[in-house]
């Protein structure tokens, strides 16, 4: 299979791309490194050591009009859309870029599939946002969308378009809206990824800021696991369409998480406290039972376990880093 994923050298999609390299998948990657990281496809080049060309990769934003030509030369028999803006916080200091990246690039790659005739989209959507604040928890599929920052209707808006193009067009998406994904290759350095944040400052001996009171719970999904879901998705007949949580079902609050992590240290010291911050939900947790049914997938990590795998490779890649702060 020929695979193209977006966001090829981010935290979700370089894990994809060396899973989908080791299963014999021929990939294309593509990103602009605005946070991707070549680093991360260190492991994605050497396949080509054995295999030539087994790994392309085009450095290239997504709303680059030549995305167009990269996926007709590339005649991928999926793509996998990952690349996006992911920080809350960002889409409500600057909607505007939020939208550029997250609606128009995804409006760009859509035309782009169109044109060279891809029957397949898989698209992360973002589970931890698209419901906003439901009555009931886990919440499934049939919840409606109650977006309540610029991030969250951006993301909506992609889904949107992938369905009128489904309808016009006769391409098949397949949307994961995935819950709070952590593990190895998270940046440890940014403002978004709590696990991979406490995580970098425990080892380091600092201090970490929670905004909020810690009582703000997440759904925190490892990263293997999410990326079993893509695997399953891209391989699913094209009938298979429409949106599918990629979730735990399990709320765990931000103390609960610093109080995990700081077990795994031998840490007793508390976390400062900051304001909560604007945009942010209070609590959420996903039922995956659609996914489960028809595209066989469940978690498999517990996040005990999952937290270990990412002190374990956090200890292989910290260096000296700035101060940190953690969202609720």
């Amino acid at each position: 299979m020929r695979t193209l994923v977006t966001g090829a050298a981010g935290f979700i999609g370089s894990n994809l791309v060396d899973r989908l390299l080791a299963d014999g998948h021929q990939v294309v990657g593509i990103d602009n490194l605005s946070t991707g990281r070549m680093c991360n496809l260190e492991q994605a080049f050497r396949f080509n050591g054995s295999a030539p060309g087994r790994f392309v990769f085009r450095q290239v934003d997504v709303q680059a009009p030549e995305l167009s030509d990269i996926v007709e030369g590339s005649q991928p028999d999926v793509i996998v859309h990952l690349a996006a803006q992911v920080d809350v916080r960002v889409s409500v200091r600057d909607p505007l870029f939020d939208a550029r990246t997250n609606v128009l690039g995804t409006i760009n790659l859509c035309e782009a599939s169109r044109r060279a005739g891809v029957p397949r989209i898989v698209y992360a959507a973002s589970g931890g946002s698209r419901y906003g604040t439901p009555l009931f928890l886990p919440v499934d599929e049939t919840c409606q969308v109650d977006p309540l920052s610029p991030y969250a209707v951006a993301k909506i808006a992609g889904e949107q378009y992938l369905h009128a193009y489904a309808g016009m067009y006769g391409i098949a998406p397949l949307c994961l809206a995935l819950a709070n994904v952590y593990g190895p290759r998270q940046d440890p350095h940014g403002e978004a990824g709590v696990i991979a944040i406490f995580c970098s400052a425990m080892a380091t001996g600092r201090s970490v800021t929670v905004f909020g009171d810690g009582t703000a719970t997440r759904d925190y999904v490892y990263v293997d696991d999410v990326v079993e879901a893509f695997m399953r998705a891209s391989r699913a007949p094209l009938t298979t369409t429409g949106i599918y949580n990629i979730g735990t079902g399990k709320q765990t609050s931000v103390a609960e998480v610093h109080r995990l992590i700081s077990a795994q240290f031998g840490e007793s010291s508390p976390p400062i406290h900051g304001a909560a911050r604007t945009g942010e939900l209070q609590a959420i947790s996903l039922d995956s039972s659609r996914a489960r049914a028809e595209l066989g997938w469940r978690p498999t990590v517990d996040l005990g376990a999952g937290i270990a795998r990412t002190i374990g490779w956090l200890n292989t890649t910290l260096g000296a880093e700035p101060a940190v702060v953690v969202r609720a």
